[in-house]
């Protein structure tokens, strides 16, 4: 066994680099690849972080822990751990110190590494300074995992390769790998996995899977060992291939910074190290979709390229590539629509937020009606307002959005004094110092009034497919739509990330109290930054004052990944969601509305499987109207206004037997003559 997993050990040890095989789009980032020990036999001829530097990030670190850290009492409770104890002794150590006595860089990031991760908190971060922080160390395949039919048995195959990889005679796309560097592949994964902040098990493992080829170093010190042993499975038994590690600088467009770069994003909920691991995914496996956001004209899908029974909608057609993915799939139970979300991270503004909530739509009322596949696999977060906007789409319940509390600390008062945001926290956490609550009241993020301005565009029925990988503004958008009864959640893990939290980073709170001449906030050495949960989510509905940090959403179905699925684009998953939708009933509500200068308002409206309609003007019932072959109609309501009366919001409710199951809202301009909406 010996000699037969030594014959391929030297093949690819130097030669897997091919960069002429590589995408126009990604050449110029891929190509530039340097070896990890190339990497690091620079980073040692550089200056490193002096003791100066040292203690500056330590303390730090410590006002951002003990003063803004709004799951510090939490986290000390479910992991028994203690940070500020940890940072505390670091800096009493350090200043004992003689800088000739110091240990190594690595071994401070390391500790630094170790007491934030020990939080369990993807928002709670040490962010490596230059060189590393802008670096993406990486293998040229991705392994993924897989179910027996016992769906007790984990395997692990090669589920992509990087398409300019050279041809081996075994390792190939769906091999079966059985050990790392030695390491049985499951414990190997389950190592690198406490090294990674997941707050339950599950989520340990999803990302310590999910970094295992892909490792960006702003949050992930490099890889111990250069290169990597493969033990995969061949026709002749197992067989070795001997990798070397590459570190590149990924830049999404080719003209912009990763996806990991810090920016001010106060109503940001994001998992930092997955947004930059999806970001070098779709550089190493996904050109075409980098190529189609740079606005060239992508290769267009071909019938060979993608499964037989599905009909696709190709990514260059979506306005927000590698955001949304969406198509219709062709099922033993019907046609429906599948939309993926990779990622709800927009522009930290209005437009932003705007074009994300305009683009899903477009994208929903283009693909069938008959029901609706919603997967938001491996998505670390974005924007809390597009996640909890998009909500209201899809059902035509009034949307409640969930609430956001500051821990009650000296310094988060004398920030919300600052900031014109954290106004609305004020107050409570004046009461707060004088009661002793450990937390302020809650307030939203996103505006009821924004949640529910468009109303229900969607009328099938729809299914949320989720994973341990899900988190903070995913975990929020899975959240609301369990809370608020939209649909069922089919899980690929028994739950998701368990993220409930808005993140800040240092240096926008440093920016906030800058011309404070006692801010405790000072400026960190080197690029190094630190990011930290400033604000907890709260559910809502029947699950009401709930946190959903450490908690997470639990799925009602489980589906458990299968070899099909990895090697034939998710074909179970899908089925197992579609025949959850062809269960469900599909409903119809659109109308007509015509109105008089003299206020006289007329509305006509077509059903299906509705009984009655409800009429409601700026909340206030008019009447019930009964449902006769499908249609019904309101007659010459009048309507008392003024020409300066600005537009009045007009709201149809649909029932069966009592219960709610449709809406149509519109606003009402005045001098408008006519608003309808497409039939469905």
């Amino acid at each position: 066994m010996a000699a037969t997993r030594g014959s391929s050990r030297q093949a690819q040890k130097e030669t897997w680099l091919n960069t002429a095989g590589m995408h126009p789009a990604v050449r110029g980032q891929l190509g530039n690849s340097v070896s990890l020990s190339a990497f690091m036999k620079k980073f040692s001829q550089e200056k490193g972080l002096s003791k100066t530097d040292r203690l500056r990030l330590v303390e730090q670190a410590l006002v951002l822990l003990e003063m803004n850290y709004v799951h510090l009492p939490l986290k000390r409770a479910i992991h028994a751990v203690d940070p500020i104890r940890r940072l505390e002794l670091l800096k009493f150590n350090l200043e004992e110190m003689n800088y000739n006595e110091l240990p190594s860089e690595m071994q401070f990031h390391d500790e630094m590494e170790t007491i934030f991760t020990s939080t369990r908190d993807l928002h709670t971060n040490y962010l490596l300074p230059a060189p590393f922080n802008q670096k993406t160390a990486y293998l040229p395949f991705l392994i993924e995992e897989y179910f027996e039919s016992n769906r007790r048995e984990r395997k692990f195959l090669v589920s992509h390769l990087a398409e300019w990889f050279p041809q081996h005679p075994t390792f190939k796309k769906g091999v079966e790998v059985l050990y790392w560097n030695g390491v049985r592949i499951r414990r190997a994964i389950e190592i690198n996995g406490e090294s990674q902040a997941g707050s339950n098990l599950e989520a340990r493992f999803a990302r310590g899977l999910d970094a295992l080829t892909i490792r960006p170093l702003i949050r992930s010190l490099p890889p111990d060992e250069e290169w990597v042993v493969i033990t995969h499975s061949s026709p002749d038994g197992p067989m070795d291939i001997e990798l070397r590690w590459q570190v590149f600088t990924p830049q999404p467009d080719g003209r912009a910074a990763p996806a990991s770069s810090r920016q001010r994003a106060t109503a940001l909920g994001l998992d930092i190290k997955k947004a930059a691991i999806n970001e070098a995914r779709k550089i190493l496996f996904a050109p075409h979709v980098v190529r189609a956001r740079k606005g060239t004209v992508g290769a267009k899908t071909t019938k060979a390229s993608v499964e037989p029974f599905r009909d696709w909608v190709e990514v260059e057609k979506s306005r927000l590539p590698g955001t949304f993915r969406a198509w219709k799939v062709k099922t033993r139970y019907g046609t429906f629509a599948y939309i993926r979300i990779f990622a709800f991270q927009t522009a930290n503004n209005r437009a932003g937020t705007v074009r994300f909530v305009r683009e899903f739509r477009r994208l929903i009322e283009a693909l069938p009606q008959t029901g609706l596949i919603i997967d938001v696999r491996g998505n670390g977060g974005g924007n809390i307002n597009a996640g909890e906007q998009l909500l209201q789409l899809l059902t035509p319940r009034q949307i409640k959005p969930e609430l956001f509390e500051m821990i009650n600390t000296s310094l988060n008062l004398k920030i919300s004094r600052v900031d014109k945001e954290l106004r609305i926290w004020r107050n409570s956490l004046k009461e707060a110092v004088l009661t002793g609550a450990s937390y302020s009241h809650g307030f939203p993020l996103t505006s009821e009034e924004s949640c529910n301005e468009i109303g229900q565009i969607y009328y099938g029925p729809v299914v949320l497919i989720t994973d341990a990988l899900c988190y903070s503004t995913t975990d929020m958008f899975a959240a609301g739509f369990q809370d608020h009864g939209i649909g069922e959640i089919l899980g690929t893990s028994g739950n998701t990330g368990a993220g409930g939290a808005n993140v800040w980073e240092h240096r926008s709170l440093r920016a906030l109290l800058s011309k404070s001449a006692k801010s405790p906030f000072k400026p960190l050495p080197k690029g190094a930054g630190m990011r930290v949960a400033f604000r907890r989510s709260i559910r809502v509905g029947g699950t009401a004052g709930r946190p959903l940090e450490e908690l997470g959403v639990v799925p009602k179905l489980r589906h458990y990944m299968t070899m099909n699925d990895l090697l034939h684009d998710n074909e179970d998953l899908i089925d197992q969601a579609a025949e959850l939708l062809a269960s469900k009933k599909v409903y119809c509500l659109s109308a007509k509305v015509y109105y008089k200068r003299d206020g006289t308002l007329t509305v006509s409206a077509i059903t299906k499987d509705i009984s009655r309609l409800d009429l409601y003007i700026d909340d206030c019932p008019i009447g019930p109207c009964k449902v006769v072959n499908n249609k019904a109609k309101f007659e010459k309501v009048t309507l008392r206004w003024s020409g300066s009366k600005p537009g009045r919001i007009l709201v149809l409710k649909g029932f069966e037997r009592n219960k709610l199951v449709a809406a149509f809202r519109k606003k009402l301009s005045y001098g408008s003559r006519r608003h309808s909406a497409r039939p469905r």
